[in-house]
């Protein structure tokens, strides 16, 4: 059976299917994946330091003005839109088909395509808030003014609602998508090398029935999945909705 029919058909014969996605699924809605050789150029020659840096607590602390100058013009990409691998997934969990999405990816897109139960491991730069007091606010606090944004409450710096280099993921975020991997009968992994821990340390969790891996390029798990898919998360995930996985 070809790959995508196989993929339909899996997806819609499971009883729990979970999808784990990386920075390659939004990739293919224009936001640029930082780790790149052109974004790593870019960083260097641009703002003096590599995106690793940049976007590190130790950073955030010591450099915030250049800090919030980097992820003002780099990270925040509100104009992008879901391709059809978000849209697919949405479709799928609205149907019952799809338990859950964990991401790696800030940019919001998954709930931007009506997808419900969302568990994003890196936060995301659509929410902020004060690291003095803890007011929460909106993207805009961010993008209305230059400089260091500050807390209209207590004058603290508002930072940006997601995980820095450096910085420990969320327990319970971290918890709820190892359970939901846990539990799941069929899971299925796009747009990620599976090179970053301890996100990818969440495939150890699975010991369900499928192990669907979709990506670009090989991974270290591919030997250990059901099926590989070396192709472009939408391309594939858009076919296999397609194909009747609805």
């Amino acid at each position: 059976m070809p790959p995508i029919e196989q993929l339909a058909q899996w997806i819609s014969q499971s009883t729990s299917t979970v999808f784990f996605g990386g920075a390659g699924v939004s990739t293919e809605s224009g936001i640029p994946d930082f780790r790149s050789a052109s974004g790593l150029y870019k960083a260097k020659q641009v703002y003096g330091y590599p995106p690793e840096e940049l976007l590190s607590h130790r950073f955030f602390a010591r450099h915030t003005e250049l800090f919030f100058r980097y992820y003002r013009e780099n990270l925040i990409a509100r104009h992008a839109k879901p391709n059809a691998a978000h849209t697919a997934l949405a479709k799928w969990e609205a149907r019952g088909l799809l338990q859950a999405v964990v991401t790696q990816n800030i940019d919001g897109l998954h709930q931007a395509a009506g997808s419900e139960n969302v568990l994003e491991l890196h936060g995301s730069n659509w929410r902020q808030y004060c690291v003095k007091c803890g007011a929460k606010y909106d993207l805009d606090t961010i993008l209305a003014r230059e400089g260091v944004p500050k807390c209209a409450a207590c004058g603290g710096t508002v930072r940006p609602d997601v995980v820095l280099y450096g910085e420990l993921l969320d327990d319970g975020v971290v918890e709820a998508a190892a359970r939901a991997i846990a539990g799941a009968e069929m899971l299925i992994v796009g747009g990620t090398s599976l090179a970053v821990y301890p996100a990818a340390g969440l495939l150890e969790y699975f010991g369900g029935q499928h192990l669907v891996l979709i990506n670009k390029t090989e991974t270290p798990f591919d030997s250990q999945a059901q099926l590989v898919i070396h192709d472009s998360i939408g391309k594939v995930l858009g076919a296999a909705y397609a194909a009747g996985g609805a």
